[in-house]
């Protein structure tokens, strides 16, 4: 198959690892970490990114995208000529722990836990460390906008997730993924030095480039990916099970 990859760049030492190992020609782009602190902005980058993949002179069979909603910034994404695949992630969290069974062990219970990986150590200031919780959710939005947006059920979720109280200790802590094929003994190091210099715990993670590699081989098992044929946009569950699903565009 011949793909299109478009992913954020603190995805790219794994990407690249991947991407090296897959049987298919793959075009790849990356959008800057920062991109993602407006959601707005990165939905609208992404689908610019679509559009042009989807020109009668492409030929790809399928757009993939390396993200997960992302402070909803996934959400609304239109498949024009081309179907897009995306990993049934909350945000890049997932794709680095490699599954979505250990996002849910590691994260299920406190979305809102701080991480960091290599990729941020490298792409950016240290306070850009990410937040599972703040990717997802956003914070800019009254209920009644959730209730328009997403339904009243879904709105509740999203509502108590955001205002779930964190435990001191987890709120005092910072979790590192590291993840085997793209290690960098530095970066983990300089990650352990700063949060304790900040008084926070160190925590390590073992990551995996499995959800990555199954994306970039084509193995697109529906449980873990949503392919959005043309014609259809991508919309939000914000569970921790089928997290997107696809709708007709408007």
């Amino acid at each position: 198959m011949h793909l299109k990859l478009i992913a954020c760049d603190v995805l790219t030492r794994e990407v690249c690892w991947c991407v090296a190992r897959s049987p298919h020609v793959i075009d790849l782009e990356f959008t800057p970490k920062g991109a993602h602190d407006e959601s707005d902005k990165l939905r609208a980058l992404l689908q610019s990114k679509i559009d042009a993949a989807s020109t009668p002179g492409n030929t790809y069979d399928a757009i993939l995208l390396a993200y997960g909603v992302c402070g909803n910034s996934t959400i609304g994404i239109e498949a024009c000529g081309t179907r897009l695949v995306i990993p049934r992630a909350h945000d890049c969290c997932t794709l680095f722990l490699g599954s979505k069974a250990a996002f849910k062990e590691h994260f299920g219970a406190n979305p809102s836990r701080p991480f960091s990986t290599a990729g941020y150590m490298e792409r950016g200031d240290w306070d850009a460390i990410s937040s599972s919780a703040a990717r997802l959710l956003g914070t800019d939005k009254t209920f009644a906008d959730y209730v328009r947006l997403y339904g009243e059920e879904n709105a509740r979720y999203i509502v108590e997730t955001m205002n779930a109280s964190l435990d001191q200790s987890e709120s005092d802590t910072l979790v590192y993924i590291d993840v085997p094929e793209t290690h960098n003994a530095a970066l983990k190091a300089e990650c352990r030095a700063r949060a304790e210099a900040a008084g926070k715990r160190f925590v390590e993670l073992r990551g995996s480039v499995r959800l990555i590699a199954k994306l970039v081989s084509g193995d697109w098992d529906p449980d873990e990916f949503l392919i959005v044929e043309p014609g259809r946009r991508i919309m939000g569950v914000y569970d921790l099970n089928e997290v997107v699903r696809a709708e007709p565009a408007r």
